[in-house]
């Protein structure tokens, strides 16, 4: 644990003493979020936090190959943890500056994401078993483990990106995300008498301190915003870290929990339900409408919840907690043997929140009506990202 600890540290430390320095480059830079119609921040907001975010993953691993147990994890098995991660990551980084200094096209951008899952699999990152529920796992071949591959980066990356709209949701949620991903892994595998240093979990740890690191500068109102250079780079890591997960506990090991055999699958999906909810929406959405999927708007989850007189802080709470609510849910139905109380203890919750969410809005909505006319912006929300 200390060795995981010390990367998370690094990371974190890194990324927020880098982040003042990279929020006065982007000012130089000309990479700012100008407010445009369908925004809702009203002042120039410097992009680029991404840099801050890749300076700190580039840290702690550093700091990890220092250290002689890390060392073996990060080029266990064949698999260049640290190569792959710099050289998708660097390439990740340098489309997120491009795009938000003069905004790539997204064709441009999506080939940058599959060209960055195509140097996962060039290093050995790759889907190669699916847990079954019959204790078995099906090994995949090439020709259905690489598109698997593929297609869970490139749908990761997306999921960041398209949840990347009120200050400090993405990187919440994601470091919300990578805390579930590395207690799952970490937890699990000394439950069951397994080596807790592995590159999966290593990467989670690296993912939440880069995003714990980041998210005082961009919290509400944020000084400055990750932009794609920052969601792109999260993204990548989240998938890395889900990838590195699948198949590398035998099913026959989780024997507790409601779903014993699913949980590796599910895990990820379930604490990434959030952004991979609204990404599917919108997608839906969009084309319904006859428009490109990657269309802009202001139809998102949390524009909704901000519709319902939600302020940005709150919403964005909101989100942390149904994302957090998701994960630590999942986890403790894995490491508890009483599942259906970890169930029940879940749904009650669930339901305080739902109640919480309808019933505060509405009468902060009705006393700001009468205080505000129908033009006016409320004092108390500041400006965000959309």
């Amino acid at each position: 644990m200390r060795e995981y600890l010390l990367t998370i540290l690094v990371a974190a430390l890194v990324a927020y003493l880098l982040t003042p320095s990279v929020r006065r480059f982007a000012v130089w830079f000309g990479a700012q979020a100008v407010p445009r119609d369908r925004d809702v921040h009203v002042i120039p907001t410097p992009r680029l936090g991404g840099l801050a975010m890749f300076g700190g993953m580039v840290a702690a691993l550093v700091v990890a190959t220092g250290l002689p147990e890390m060392r073996k994890v990060l080029g266990d098995g064949g698999i260049s943890v640290s190569k792959a991660l710099l050289l998708s990551g660097g390439l990740i980084v340098l489309i997120g500056i491009a795009d938000d200094r003069w905004e790539v096209d997204a064709l441009t951008k999506f080939a940058g994401q599959v060209a960055a899952a195509g140097i996962f699999i060039m290093q050995g990152i790759q889907i190669y078993v699916i847990p079954l529920p019959t204790g078995d796992s099906l090994s995949l071949p090439p020709a259905y483990g690489v598109p698997l591959t593929v297609l869970v980066v490139v749908a990761t990356i997306n999921a960041v990106n398209f949840i990347d709209g009120l200050d400090g949701l993405a990187a919440g949620v994601v470091g919300i995300a990578a805390l579930a991903l590395f207690s799952y892994a970490y937890l699990l595998s000394r439950t069951n008498g397994l080596t807790t240093l592995t590159a999966a979990t290593l990467i989670a740890a690296v993912l939440f301190g880069m995003c714990a690191g980041f998210l005082p500068h961009n919290f509400s109102p944020a000084k400055i915003f990750m932009g794609d250079t920052g969601s792109m780079l999260i993204g990548l890591l989240l998938s890395a870290s889900t990838i590195m997960l699948t198949g590398q506990f035998d099913p026959a090991i989780l024997a507790n929990g409601l779903f014993p055999f699913f949980v590796p699958v599910l895990l990820v999906p379930a604490v990434a339900a959030v952004p991979f909810i609204d990404m599917l929406l919108a997608v839906l959405r969009r084309t319904s409408q006859g428009r490109s999927p990657f269309a802009p708007d202001k139809q998102h989850l949390h524009h909704r919840l901000l519709q319902l007189g939600h302020s940005t802080r709150r919403a964005v709470l909101i989100m942390y907690f149904w994302v957090g609510l998701l994960a630590s849910g999942l986890v403790g139905l894995v490491l508890f043997d009483a599942a259906w109380i970890t169930l029940g203890v879940t749904l009650l919750v669930a339901t305080g929140g739902v109640l919480l969410m309808l019933r505060i809005p509405g009468r902060r909505k009705s006393a700001r009506g009468a205080a505000a006319g129908p033009g006016d912006r409320p004092a108390d929300r500041p400006p965000m990202h959309v």
